[in-house]
């Protein structure tokens, strides 16, 4: 799990992201269309979301709309043709041209990254594009150095970001361990631009986008006069600004890509098919390494299964959720860095699927004395490299992921808190003497445990 939430740490996942969006619903009993819409309604007037969602199903589609504003500026609203960066939704396309690559035999996925790269360290040498694909390479990702705060705005082309990351450390040996990381997927289409022997966004419209009649998706760049282009924007509503600029030439191949719903429905409607690859080659795309990850793909099997991603770069976030048993999926895009793009798109799946969905605020908060708050206190290891911190203040109870902002979290039983500003919620568990010495944590579906740190 790599999870930001800093607009300056941009190209974030959706996938597996704990305790950092925002959720106010509640429960309807009318059709999926109806319920969707007066769901997004409702967050949209609230100012927590501002973009365009798809949800279809069977086949056809059951919802298309836009919500809030493309360009606050000049009152023009979001729409359906809306065209929104991507994020990291990009990697799915990045993995696509790679295994497409593979089939040509243009390269092999056990193939060192070394073989591609000219000058790459020798700590790299048993580095694979399986590695990077799989995010278990080990490269750090360049979205978390200090210094890309200030790096961001410069026009850097891949082989020129890598430059950024080549002098750095393994974080861990390649295959033992995963960890999201920007720099692995930029380095994957700097590979695609070596293998193809074509500028990368080149590439994705001849073998991508036009095979699947994207016409309204490529490689965003500011200097293009771009019709139906959101702006992006970040901050609370009541202090909405625009969002700090990126040169987009830096995410090439972890998060450059614009698109539309509709073009991503196209997207969703072709991967059922061998237009763009084999079947066996969008199996392997969707077989999990580790961590849930596959290649450019998060996948899960409960609440049903799916396979997935999010995206989030500077005034914008995004996911789509397919759902490949029951031939249904859900697109949302926002103009908004801070929109709660995972929540909104698991209840709208809900929603989709006849299903009821609950506001947290609806949850009743209960005191506990804050002796014992304090027992709960302490660090909790979710992974090697991502830590639950847990502390208590005052009476009340705060928990922080590493990386992220420290939240409020309120009992409602013994061992039991919530969010208020999340769908989730967290159990802590106690060993046999009594004493806490983990807690779970409950969110879009998903349990994962985390053990107190002694």
């Amino acid at each position: 799990m790599a999870i930001h939430t800093s607009r300056t740490r941009n190209l974030r996942p959706a996938a597996g992201a704990l305790l950092t969006l925002y959720l106010t619903t509640t429960a309807w009993a009318q059709d999926p269309a109806a319920a969707i819409d007066s769901y997004l309604n409702q967050e949209t007037s609230a100012g927590r979301f501002s973009g365009s969602v798809l949800a279809a199903r069977g086949g056809a589609i059951v919802l298309n709309k836009g919500y809030g504003l493309a360009n606050a500026e000049h009152d023009v609203p979001n729409r359906p043709e809306t065209k929104f960066r991507l994020g990291s939704i990009t990697k799915q396309f990045a993995a696509v041209s790679i295994l497409q690559l593979a089939e040509k035999g243009k390269l092999t996925l056990e193939d060192p990254v070394s073989k591609w790269m000219d000058g790459a360290p020798s700590a790299w040498e048993r580095i694979t594009i399986h590695h990077l694909l799989s995010h278990t390479s080990g490269i750090p990702g360049f979205t978390e150095f200090p210094e890309y705060r200030s790096t961001m705005m410069r026009k850097s082309r891949p082989e020129e970001t890598l430059k950024r990351v080549t002098g750095k450390p393994l974080d861990f040996d390649p295959g033992t361990r995963w960890k999201y990381s920007n720099s692995g997927y930029t380095l994957l289409g700097f590979i695609v631009e070596r293998a193809s022997g074509m500028p990368w966004e080149d590439y994705v419209r001849k073998n991508i986008f036009d095979p699947a009649g994207m016409n309204d998706s490529g490689h965003d760049s500011d200097e293009t006069v771009l019709k139906h282009r959101a702006a992006g924007y970040s901050g609370p509503p009541a202090g909405r600004r625009n969002a700090v600029f990126i040169d987009m030439t830096i995410p090439i191949g972890a998060g450059d890509l614009y698109s539309t719903v509709l073009d991503l429905y196209k997207w969703d409607r072709v991967l059922h098919t061998d237009k763009l690859l084999t079947a066996a080659s969008r199996r392997k795309m969707w077989t999990p390494v580790l961590n849930g990850y596959a290649y450019g793909w998060q996948t899960a099997d409960k609440p049903r299964r799916t396979v997935m991603h999010g995206g989030g770069i500077n005034g914008f976030a995004t996911s789509i959720n397919r759902y490949p048993d029951d031939d249904a999926v859900v697109i949302v895009l926002a103009n908004l860095e801070n929109a709660p793009v995972g929540p909104v798109a698991n209840n709208v799946t809900k929603l989709l699927f006849g299903e009821k969905i609950i506001r947290p605020e609806d949850r009743k908060e209960i005191t506990l004395p804050a002796s014992q708050l304090t027992a709960y206190a302490g660090e909790y290891e979710v992974t090697p490299t991502l830590t639950l911190s847990v502390t208590s203040d005052n009476g009340s109870l705060f928990v922080q992921l590493t990386g992220q902002p420290k939240l409020p979290v309120f009992a409602e039983a013994a061992d039991r808190f919530f969010l208020r500003v999340a769908d989730a919620q967290l159990t802590f568990r106690r060993d046999s003497a009594g004493a806490v010495n983990g807690v779970t944590l409950h969110q879009n579906g998903r349990e994962t445990l985390a053990r107190k740190k002694p």
